[in-house]
């Protein structure tokens, strides 16, 4: 007999949750720095970013609030036609999701389109995309998910790869799974305190669902 999975409702993160697009973000980074005006980074410095919560990571950069909606609209123009891939284990990680009855949402800086265009036929699984938002927006975004499902926040979970989605996670009442193979490393995620922490897409699916 198969066990009920533990929630009704995954809110999935998609760049470095979903989608591989480390490597992507790096490849253009300096080059927004330059068009934004902000401090442009080394191999070695991208490396000990990966281990700080997200807002010591803008902090480094010198970043000006008012400039991140900026940044953001300049990063999903790029990606609009960027050759961003999928994990290899996010088709099966969302089919099992389906199959096990939860219903799936997207919530993600990212714009919409470039997202179902990655995603290719798992878009799909996917009830709710609420996508665009800020880089400290996600609380919101989540709040309107659970509205649109109505889904109350102890049925739902938040599932990324930042420390930024720990945090909006529990700012929305919601528990919050932290994944390993996305921008920050470990003992950044372990430091915000996640509900769950997953180093590989089968201990998400057993942790979660069985």
């Amino acid at each position: 007999m198969t066990s009920a999975p533990r929630y009704k409702l995954a809110i999935f993160d998609f760049d470095g949750t979903l989608a591989d697009s480390l490597a992507w973000v790096i490849g253009i980074l300096n080059d927004v720095a330059e068009t934004h005006r902000f401090r442009k980074v080394t191999p070695d410095e991208i490396e000990t970013l990966r281990g700080l919560d997200s807002r010591a990571v803008i902090k480094h950069f010198g970043v000006s609030p008012w400039r991140l909606p900026l940044i953001a609209n300049d990063m999903r123009k790029r990606g609009a036609g960027a050759d961003i891939p999928l994990f290899a284990d996010t088709p099966r990680l969302l089919d099992r999701f389906t199959k096990a009855g939860v219903t799936m949402a997207i919530v993600s800086s990212n714009a919409e389109a470039t997202i179902r265009r990655v995603l290719g036929p798992s878009a799909g699984a996917i009830s709710h995309y609420a996508c665009g938002a800020s880089l400290f927006g996600k609380a919101a975004k989540f709040e309107a998910v659970l509205r649109a499902t109505g889904v109350a926040p102890a049925d739902a979970v938040g599932i990324g790869d930042e420390t930024r989605d720990v945090d909006a996670a529990k700012a929305t009442g919601i528990a919050s799974a932290a994944v390993t193979w996305g921008y920050a490393r470990r003992p950044a995620l372990e430091a915000a305190r996640p509900d769950f922490i997953f180093d590989t897409a089968d201990a998400l699916i057993g942790g979660l669902l069985a």
